[in-house]
């Protein structure tokens, strides 16, 4: 797993809330702008099996390729490694009962999911759970 960063960096892609909410369902909102989870086994890309890539919801910036997905029983979309190390922020998260590492988009700051260290079957040993609504699938 990639180091956790400090949070000392903007974001390339800046709006208000309000211009979010109009780009986002509320769903995406709640997950992308405030760190939310979508229940498991609910997001529209847990069993996509084509090949592509997966752009963050809210800038755009690509964030996983279907190569890494793999199979996993934790109810999300999950892949061993990010499409760019570049191109997703991991940040301490102890929001939850637990402490986790949350990953959140270079980009636009938006938050995607969180990384485990929980699959020795991977290539990296990594598991990064990602929300559907988080991230928008493009096939090719």
């Amino acid at each position: 797993m990639s180091p956790v960063q400090p949070d000392e960096d903007e974001p390339t892609v800046v709006k208000s809330d309000d211009e979010w909410r109009a780009q986002l369902s509320n769903r995406e909102f709640a997950v992308l702008r405030r760190g939310g989870t979508e229940r498991p086994w609910s997001g529209e890309y847990v069993d996509t099996k084509v090949g592509g890539a997966y752009h963050c919801r809210g800038c755009g910036l690509e964030v996983f390729r279907s190569r890494t997905k793999i199979e996993s029983t934790s109810g999300w979309a999950s892949f061993y490694a990010p499409s760019s190390a570049a191109n997703v922020q991991l940040r301490p998260d102890l929001t939850g009962k637990f402490p986790r590492i949350a990953v959140r988009c270079a980009g636009c700051h938006g938050h995607l999911g969180h990384v485990f260290d929980d699959a020795p079957q991977t290539p990296t040993g990594d598991r990064y759970s990602i929300n559907s609504a988080a991230v928008r699938f493009l096939p090719g």
